[in-house]
């Protein structure tokens, strides 16, 4: 059988699991484990590379051999994959891409312990001009402010905005709230003829859009 660097040499990055991708960044087992142990072990803990990479500092305490050197090697990829995929969504048409838009807000939110409100504002073209955490809330709530969004976007140029937040709970399903203040947003917006093409509403592991479900 391959180990997991052979692997990747011979057949590609997509041919590894989760697993043997994992086992690449950790380079090294601990406490008498081998590394491929060690990844497995990790991914059964948590559920998911997607949860394990999210995860707070105190959830690997149970588990032995994960100290602050594997944890930093952790979170820089999980930095690593925000980053990556905030550059490559600066280069294309989000419309064109949606599950790129999706995946990279759900990097930039799903693990938040508070509510933030982002916009990330568009040019004509629906290339990205930027991508701007708005609003800081509670663990349940967090105050929108319209004209904040509006401002931001005419300082920008921007020709049109999609709205994301996060539900700390995990559970997506908007609420009333949510729903009243894409409204607000969208109104004010179109004051100054900007578009609001979607909202967005990260849980773990899923999302909710407006846009899918006909509210915009």
């Amino acid at each position: 059988m391959l180990k997991p660097r052979e692997k990747l040499a011979k057949m590609g990055a997509p041919a590894l699991s989760d697993a043997e991708l994992l086992a690449i960044f950790l380079r090294t087992g601990a406490c008498g484990k081998p590394v491929m142990a060690l990844a497995h072990e990790l991914l059964e803990t948590f559920g998911s590379l997607y949860l394990l990479m999210s995860a707070e500092k105190s959830a690997f305490k149970a588990i032995k051999g994960v100290g602050d050197a594997k944890l930093a090697q952790l979170h820089a990829v999980a930095e690593l994959g925000r980053r990556f995929f905030h550059a490559r969504l600066a280069r294309e048409n989000v419309l064109e891409n949606p599950q790129l838009t999706q995946q990279y807000l759900q990097s930039v939110l799903a693990h938040q312990e508070r509510e933030i409100f982002m916009a990330i504002f568009l040019d004509n073209q629906h290339r990205v001009l930027q991508a701007q955490q708005m609003f800081t809330g509670t663990i349940a709530s967090v105050e929108v402010h319209p004209r904040e969004i509006v401002r931001v976007a005419l300082k920008l140029n921007a020709a049109a905005l999609i709205l994301a937040h996060n539900h700390p709970s995990g559970r997506a399903e908007p609420s009333a709230a949510d729903r009243d203040i894409t409204q607000h947003i969208k109104q004010a917006c179109l004051l100054m003829n900007i578009r609001v093409l979607d909202h967005l509403v990260i849980g773990r592991g899923e999302y909710v859009s407006f846009a899918e479900r006909g509210w915009l």
